[in-house]
């Protein structure tokens, strides 16, 4: 009779990584390891979020220097990290764009063996000759992908990273978790008719509230809208993947539903919905109010009828983008959703799957109605 214990044992060895590994990263190139990566390099600091579902204890245990995003897009996230895991201080931040500019000298001075990037950094990395110089040096560089196919490749690149990190396991828990909850959406949206046509204003406000209408395509939220089953009007808009679009057009495109994203931007003209922790529902109104206030924004359908709703911008480009898949669902189809719970998915992630620190605040909302 073979023991549960042995079976545990069999199972996690099926999952066990072994090196040297090759991989194929979300750019289709073939990375080899020659052991488990202990010393990391992360091109993109919101990455770390990746890394909490793997190295769960500590999420900065391997990395050796990063672009700390989180400090710039959420100060009250970094500071809860900060607070829990204060060596990740100590760790070099790089101070590299989230384009791929990066210190090459400060980069391999920290003796790394691995480069996690985002894979819409590689245009940049390959034009500064930085993934030129770190083949040479024999340092692979892994692309990852939360942005360019959010849903599709944001399970991968946690399965990607499992088994680079040796965390198959912990990759595949999250991983089976996202399906589920995706698959639920997907059974629920699949007969709507006529599609939701819905107009995604991202970053709203962050350059004062002067500048409108900043959107994404087929990328970001604009993927993250039509995989729950809408009409992006962005995609129909924009000639590329990101751009502005007139308040008029949208007007002229009747939406049903109009969305923002926000956050709590270090930025002095920043008006944006402050979502994120540490905030209230009286700030997120208020902010919300002073946005109807822009020229020419009462004259949308969906501010006059209800239909406005706002939401935390770093979900866009976000390993728990299954939150703002939730949160889209809610918003576009109140019918169908109205017993989705998103903020407990959220928790659900944190506590399940990592040992992040849970703050209080607002993820997400709708406007207040007049």
């Amino acid at each position: 009779m073979v023991s549960l214990a042995s079976l545990l044992a069999f199972s996690s060895s099926v999952l066990a990584s072994h090196y040297p590994l090759t991989l194929t990263d979300a750019d289709g190139q073939q990375v080899t390891l020659k052991q488990e990566p202990k010393r990391l390099v992360v091109q993109d600091g919101r990455d770390i979020l990746s890394l909490a579902l793997l190295d769960r204890a500590n999420p900065f245990q391997r990395v050796v220097a990063w672009n700390n995003l989180l400090k710039k897009s959420d100060g009250v996230t970094w500071a809860l990290m900060d607070k829990k895991w204060p060596q990740a201080k100590q760790i070099i931040d790089m101070g590299f764009s989230d384009k791929g500019e990066v210190n090459l000298e400060s980069v391999i001075a920290e003796r790394p063996d691995l480069m996690v990037a985002q894979l819409r950094s590689k245009p940049s990395l390959t034009q500064t000759g930085v993934l030129d110089k770190l083949k040479q040096l024999g340092i692979p560089v892994l692309f990852i992908d939360t942005f360019q196919k959010p849903v599709e490749d944001a399970p991968k690149s946690i399965t990607l990273l499992g088994k680079a990190l040796n965390r198959e396991n912990e990759a595949q828990q999250y991983t089976d978790y996202y399906q589920q909850h995706f698959q639920l959406i997907l059974d629920r949206v699949r007969d709507v008719q006529p599609k939701p046509r819905v107009f995604f204003e991202a970053k709203a406000g962050l350059g004062g509230l002067e500048s409108c209408c900043f959107t994404h395509a087929h990328v970001g939220w604009g993927a993250l809208v039509e995989a729950v089953g809408a009409t992006n009007l962005g995609s129909q808009l924009l000639p590329g993947a990101t751009g502005d679009v007139s308040l008029e057009k949208v007007i002229a495109m009747k939406p049903d539903a109009y969305i923002v994203s926000g956050s709590q931007w270090a930025s002095k003209d920043n008006a944006a919905v402050p979502f994120g922790y540490g905030v209230t529902q009286q700030q997120v109104d208020s902010a919300f109010n002073k946005m109807k206030q822009r020229p020419g924004f009462a004259q949308l359908q969906p501010v006059k009828q209800g239909r406005f709703y706002g939401l935390y911008h770093n979900f866009y480009n976000h390993p728990y983008n299954i939150v703002g898949l939730e949160y889209l669902a809610k918003f576009i189809y109140p019918q169908q959703f109205s017993d989705l719970n998103p903020a407990n998915t959220w928790h659900q992630i944190l506590t399940r799957f990592t040992t992040l620190p849970e703050g209080t605040g607002i993820l997400a909302s709708q406007a207040p109605q007049q």
